[in-house]
């Protein structure tokens, strides 16, 4: 059973790559099996990753050497919520543009509207984006399908890693939308 879930994490991680959202190297994803929280390692290329470069943490631990930076922000977020299963990180271009004034987004689409009302937006000095992080979106994903740390990228979690993608291809969509209405201006 975790093997095919760490081959769908795998999968999925690669999907942001493939359809834009991630560049080679950028955002992270993992899945909890239980107590255990399978996650990409710091600097993971996307193109290339295979499942046994997965890195293993458990809960209530300190993030395993040679996981993600953001293995802290994972592992709030499952001990904050305990109906959660996946995290996806990512850097959508038009969500992270639209809210560089630190605003949080508030779709201009109906179905942007429909899934989030509003996704929080969180400031973080650039120095202090790793360490204040993981309590700040964590938080924000109790009651939130996503967030977004200003200036840096998007954070999706759900119950599945299917639902986890859906909230991102979702969020960056409504984003892209938005920014196309305001050029048209037909949106403010």
């Amino acid at each position: 059973m975790s093997l095919s879930l760490k081959k769908e994490l795998i999968q999925y991680y690669q999907w942001l790559r493939q359809y834009g959202i991630n560049d080679s190297h950028s955002g992270n994803a993992s899945i909890r099996i239980n107590d255990t929280v399978w996650i990409t390692p710091t600097g993971a290329c996307a193109d290339t990753l295979k499942v046994d470069e997965l890195i293993e943490c458990k809960m209530g631990m300190p993030p395993t050497a040679g996981a993600s930076l953001d293995t802290a922000l994972h592992l709030a977020t499952y001990e904050k919520n305990s109906k959660l299963n996946a995290v996806l990180h990512s850097h959508c271009v038009h969500a992270v543009a639209l809210t560089m004034n630190g605003k949080d987004f508030i779709p201009a689409d109906f179905e942007g509207g429909y899934y989030f009302g509003s996704v929080p937006v969180i400031s973080l000095p650039n120095d202090e984006i790793i360490s204040a992080a993981p309590e700040a979106i964590s938080e924000a994903l109790k009651t939130n399908k996503a967030a977004i740390v200003c200036k840096h990228g998007v954070y999706a979690a759900a119950e599945s890693l299917n639902l986890a993608y859906k909230w991102t291809c979702s969020l960056e969509l409504s984003a892209k939308t938005t920014f196309i209405a305001q050029q048209a201006g037909t949106h403010q």
